[in-house]
């Protein structure tokens, strides 16, 4: 199945067709293996193909590079559906990594550069990362020390990243790098790396959760790519990095609201079936007053997510808005928060259940604290929030 053409004309019909289709897809292709994926360390690359197949690798693409136009409504459906319905952070986490790496590819790369790196990633044959994050930097992007010297008709790279998702696998790699200026955000550059290319070496990491997705620490030495990789202008880098984060906040809080709904139909779906003292556990009101909290959170959460979705889609994303800016910072925070206080309950619900591997509750509990970091750490969304909004 191929995803439907989507734009601002998108109907109900088809956004609930596509959340449908999504929600089989998910429990067909992916609840089934997440616990097998997790205690492997890794999905099959096979899933990529399978969901390019399905029109999800290309979503929000031009149709020119194999993509399909889709709205960010759109996107959120899918996004939400394959969170509640697949319980696996380290799935979404892996076989979306494209659409952090891609992004600055598609609004600065050349057009030779768009066809040659986003093409075959949207048709599932090649894997794409983001390499932002060094071991002494974390969030201060304007701080990072990996260097690329222009050589003739080349860039050679030194230096290093962590925490780079999809890593391990990645045939092409957006990095961060210094140009320029010694220190600084204007110095910084983004330059996209071939996976294969020579002095680029890869080292897995073990993580808390998303087990199944690869986490990398690379090493640069030496690493030489030609200068036609350069993503736009030497010294604009820091720019499209800030502006990517945007986006992946965004999807980040609507998959928190997915994850936190799938902790609530699997503790409502044994609150159920448990029984205690001749009792079924949703017959007790403290086990319905958490029922009923983990409502009100997640119901909060997808009001303001559709409302920013919308305010993104009429450009407030592309504008950068300053206060749709502040809004998604917020939103992330609240987002992760809730699927906190989602994944604790569930697991109080479940009882010894939910502390045995194997159930989504488990999973996603473990995999809490990577939302509530990854695209920046909730202290970095308050100040950052503060600022967009003059306080």
């Amino acid at each position: 199945m191929s995803a439907p053409h989507a734009g601002r004309s998108e109907d109900e019909e088809a956004i609930t067709a596509m959340a449908d289709a999504m929600r089989r897809f998910a429990e067909r292709e992916i609840a089934p293996h997440a616990a097998a994926w997790d205690e492997a360390g890794e999905f099959p690359r096979a899933l990529y193909t399978l969901s390019a197949g399905m029109g999800l690798l290309g979503l929000g693409y031009p149709e020119a590079l194999g993509g399909t136009p889709a709205s960010w409504r759109l996107r959120n459906v899918v996004t939400l559906a394959l969170c509640r319905y697949g319980g696996s952070g380290g799935v979404m986490a892996g076989l979306f990594s494209h659409n952090i790496a891609l992004p600055p590819v598609l609004r600065h790369g050349s057009p030779e550069l768009q066809r040659e790196v986003i093409t075959p990633v949207l048709r599932g044959e090649k894997i794409a990362a983001l390499a932002i994050t060094e071991p002494g930097g974390g969030s201060d992007v304007a701080a990072l020390r990996t260097t690329a010297r222009r050589d003739g008709g080349d860039y050679v790279i030194e230096g290093e990243k962590v925490f780079i998702t999809s890593g391990v696998r990645a045939d092409f790699l957006t990095v961060a790098v210094r140009t320029g200026e010694a220190k600084g955000p204007a110095g910084i550059s983004l330059l996209v790396v071939p996976g294969d290319a020579a002095g680029l070496s890869r080292s897995p990491l073990q993580k808390m959760g998303w087990w199944c997705s690869d986490t990398a620490q690379l090493r640069f030495d030496n690493v030489r790519v030609p200068a036609r990789y350069l993503v736009g202008e030497e010294g604009a880098g820091f720019r499209m990095v800030m502006g990517n984060f945007n986006g992946e906040r965004l999807a980040l809080a609507v998959a928190a609201l997915g994850f936190s709904q799938a902790c609530y139909d699997e503790a409502l779906d044994w609150a159920r079936q448990r029984k205690t003292f001749g009792a079924a556990l949703v017959e007790r009101q403290a086990v319905r007053h958490k029922l009923v909290d983990m409502q009100m959170r997640m119901a909060s959460t997808s009001a303001w997510a559709d409302a920013l979705a919308l305010r993104a889609d009429a450009g407030d994303e592309a504008s950068g808005d300053a206060d749709w800016v502040a809004q998604v910072c917020l939103l992330k925070n609240h987002a992760t928060q809730t699927m906190q206080f989602c994944a604790d309950q569930a697991v109080q619900i479940l009882g010894g259940m939910g502390y045995m591997r194997g159930s989504k509750s488990e999973r996603i509990y473990r995999e809490v604290k990577v939302m509530m970091i990854g695209g920046g750490a909730e202290d970095i969304m308050k100040d950052l929030a503060a600022r967009q909004l003059g306080l």
